[in-house]
């Protein structure tokens, strides 16, 4: 007996045996049992997941003598006759070939015929989007108003490239890439009936490899059998395709967790010198951490797509990563994988990356440190005994008022009487202008670590004497004496703090004082003028004096 690929093998001959396409076979065989037929079908999706073979079914069903619940029996005579493709009413076009529109005129001309034999004449047109626009308009009137005996099924890969007026005359259905598991569930019942031995770790890398289509799972199924023979075991699995070793990705994420270093190299070497592709291992990689990610966010393993035992292992990842460790680890992988793609010498670029990788540190957000710290001992809180602090800054202000203190004593005073204004009253303290000089610039160097600015106006004024309370300074501008006036309470209390009484600053611009008191400070008035000796000035001198408030300078 010739032999047959399991793709042509195990091509399903009924509706319900076709693999993961249950909300597209349900509707036609609801169709076909309400007498809804359509006059065109569209088949549209990826490579190998069954279009052309539910075409093919759909049109034995619609031809069958003796159809049972919408399928075909597969024992009549048209039923036989189309198996054996000898039968002329229904008619397979690849549209690759003949996509001319000499091709489609012939196609015209026939569909006026009746069928032989069945109730239908049914056109079976595969990769539809490779006819050409000319044979897409000669076929648009056909499409639209056929004979009541014609039927057109078109499928493609690329439904884009069809004409949206092609598509608006066709009931349009849409497949969808086969699951994995469903491929596995297959492959598995094949082998059962062949009687191979595979197990469960070489049906996810062959359903894997398929990407979702089930004719190259398949094949590859096919090619395996051929390598191994009745028994297929993992390791020789991954010898034959070359496929990348899914233990290397666990060595990663194990190596992260206990910061081994080493494993970086020796990974790398691995890769090398099995010839694994680079770019392949970190997808693969990739997918190892979304994976954990999945188990740590969701708490289950549903949605990890790998064989049955790597499933614990998964699990035991639940606490050893958090959310912003996984988070952070993709997009650096993400990042790597774009540039490994450019760089001149991947297995450097590989060494470095997981280096980093591997030496990323764990991260916890502030309610987790803040929850941490209150389940700590109230004492061992209070001492310091943690190792962090969620409010460090009473701490430093205490140490800065210890400095303080350490750097600028106050001295013994008797307490002074309360104060009912800001403005300090003039008694004898104590204190002396040499008092005061000697610790000036340590006053002036604590204004200057809380206000800059005040601070700054503080070191251009120079000591001139002290009366009582009062502190009297020379200044070059009248604006600071404004300036600081207006900060008095500041210095009430700094003063305080740091001489041991509250002091009042008296100004001196030029020959006049300037008191901080706000009334003690006094506008700039206008000075009558005093007349000129006509003999010494001229009118106009004397008019700018009089009009412009100026002044004789001698």
């Amino acid at each position: 007996m010739q032999y047959l690929v399991t793709a042509r093998k195990w091509r399903p001959q009924t509706f319900e045996e076709v693999v993961g396409q249950e909300h597209i076979t349900r509707t036609l065989k609801n169709s076909i049992l309400n007498n809804r037929i359509a006059h065109a079908y569209i088949f549209a999706g990826p490579r190998g997941i069954g279009k052309t073979t539910t075409a093919r079914i759909l049109a034995k069903s619609l031809n069958c003598l003796n159809p049972k619940d919408g399928e075909p029996c597969n024992s009549c005579e048209m039923c036989n006759a189309f198996q054996s493709s000898q039968t002329l009413d229904v008619i397979e076009i690849d549209g690759a070939s003949n996509r001319r529109i000499e091709e489609i005129r012939t196609l015209r001309e026939s569909v006026k015929y009746a069928p032989t034999k069945g109730n239908y004449k049914i056109y079976i047109i595969d990769e539809v989007h490779m006819l050409t626009t000319e044979s897409f308009n000669a076929l648009l009137k056909t499409l639209e108003e056929p004979p009541s005996h014609t039927l057109f099924i078109f499928a493609t890969t690329d439904i884009h490239k069809v004409p949206l007026t092609i598509i608006s005359r066709c009931q349009r259905f849409d497949f969808r890439r086969i699951e994995m598991h469903d491929i596995k569930d297959h492959l598995k019942k094949i082998a059962d009936s062949e009687n191979i031995k595979i197990d469960d770790q070489s049906l996810t890398l062959i359903a894997k490899k398929a990407d979702g289509a089930l004719r190259d799972a398949q094949s590859l199924f096919d090619q395996v059998i051929s390598f191994c023979g009745n028994k297929v075991e993992v390791d020789i699995l991954n010898k034959m395709l070359n496929l990348i070793d899914e233990e290397v990705y666990f060595t990663i994420s194990d190596s992260i967790i206990s910061k081994n270093f080493k494993a970086a190299f020796e990974v790398s070497k691995r890769i090398y010198d099995n010839g694994w592709n680079f770019i392949d291992f970190l997808n693969g990689l990739i997918e190892h951490f979304r994976n954990i990610m999945t188990v740590v966010l969701t708490k289950k393993t549903e949605l990890i797509e790998s064989a049955e035992i790597f499933i614990d292992r998964y699990k035991s990842y639940m606490e050893s990563f958090s959310e912003g460790d996984l988070l952070r680890i993709l997009s650096f992988l993400n990042k790597v994988q774009y540039e490994l793609k450019s760089a001149p010498n991947q297995k450097l670029k590989i060494e470095i990356s997981l280096t980093q990788l591997i030496g990323l540190e764990k991260t916890s957000t502030i309610s987790q440190i803040l929850t941490q710290y209150k389940d700590l001992p109230q004492a061992n809180a209070g001492a310091g005994a943690v190792g962090f602090q969620t409010n460090p800054q009473p701490q430093a202000q205490n140490e800065v008022q210890q400095k303080k203190q350490t750097a600028a004593p106050p001295p013994q005073m008797e307490p002074l009487p309360e104060i009912q204004s800001f403005k300090a009253p003039s008694i004898d303290h104590g204190l002396s202008l040499d008092d005061i000089s000697s610790k000036w610039s340590g006053f002036i160097d604590q204004i200057n670590s809380e206000k800059f600015w005040l601070g700054s106006l503080l070191t251009q004024a120079k000591l001139v004497n002290l009366k009582g309370s009062k502190v009297n300074l020379q200044v070059e501008h009248l604006d600071d004496c404004k300036i600081i006036d207006d900060n008095k309470n500041y210095f009430f209390e700094k003063t305080k703090e740091y001489f041991g009484e509250k002091l009042e600053f008296e100004f001196t611009n030029g020959k006049s004082p300037r008191s901080s008191g706000g009334k003690n400070i006094k506008q700039h008035k206008k000075e009558p003028h005093t007349p000129v000796d006509p003999s010494q000035n001229s009118k106009l001198i004397n008019a700018i004096i009089d009009v412009l408030d100026g002044k004789e300078i001698t």
